[in-house]
């Protein structure tokens, strides 16, 4: 049976230290309390740095515990943080584009709309920030069950409720979605929710990779896809590069 990694150790003992002390430290005192050579010790905590668990003040260079740790108990990144990191490039896919655009992450068996920008051509259109949609009839539901399982709830334990003549109702048929989603990178409702209004959202991610919400498109099904329900390649394009510079903001 394989031993403890001994790298995983030195960074739980890192922050252990800092969480003993209610002052910053410097990287000389974190290798010599820890008996770490320096440039180790460096490593260490430029990595957790990085990924938000270590805080370090721009002034004196010393560390602190980092707010990431706080994001552990509460389930992942603050709706309101992802809210911020993708409201000018939701904005920006909106014009490029010409469809509205949905911000959504989960919440319990539903996928909640945390951002919402009107589709640009001066239609009637209401609000729908704070709204709930089902998981398995949206493709921003759709998305993050295919792209975040261990935050979503399995297939089989959704109520397939069926909204519409296209909305999947079965297991494997919502499983089959959720397979092609990850092929393609992206999925997609062609009217499963509403008639006729169709979507495509890709999933956002944080440090290590984790899928904390997702960024869709709204409009017409018709003006969506094209011919064997895939989406138009230039819309394609904007909704993936969108999606990848809010995980590099993120991130």
């Amino acid at each position: 049976m394989p031993g403890p990694i001994q790298s995983i150790e030195r960074a739980a003992a890192v922050l252990r230290l800092l969480g003993s002390t209610d002052r910053p430290l410097g990287l000389n005192e974190l290798a010599a309390a820890l008996d770490l050579p320096r440039p180790t010790a460096h490593g260490i905590v430029r990595t957790l740095r990085d990924v938000g668990f270590v805080d370090q003040d721009a002034d004196t260079s010393r560390y602190v515990l980092g707010a990431g740790l706080h994001e552990l108990g509460r389930g992942g990144i603050d709706r309101h943080d992802l809210r911020a990191a993708a409201m000018n490039w939701a904005d920006s896919l909106a014009g490029s584009t010409g469809f509205a655009v949905h911000l959504g992450v989960v919440a319990h068996h539903a996928v909640r709309l945390v951002h919402h920008v009107f589709r640009p051509d001066g239609s009637r259109q209401h609000i729908r920030t704070g709204e709930e949609e089902p998981l398995h009839a949206t493709a921003l539901g759709k998305c993050l069950l295919a792209f975040a399982p261990v935050a979503t709830p399995r297939a089989r334990d959704l109520d397939l409720h069926p909204w519409t003549g296209r909305t999947c109702v079965t297991v494997a048929a919502l499983e089959a979605h959720l397979a092609t989603a990850r092929h393609r990178g992206w999925a997609g409702d062609s009217g499963e929710f509403e008639s006729g209004v169709g979507g495509a959202a890709a999933p956002l991610r944080t440090s290590g990779g984790i899928v904390v919400g997702a960024l869709g498109l709204v409009g017409p099904v018709e003006e969506l896809f094209g011919l064997g329900g895939d989406l138009r390649p230039r819309l394609a394009e904007h909704l993936l590069g969108a999606a990848r510079e809010v995980s590099t903001a993120l991130a």
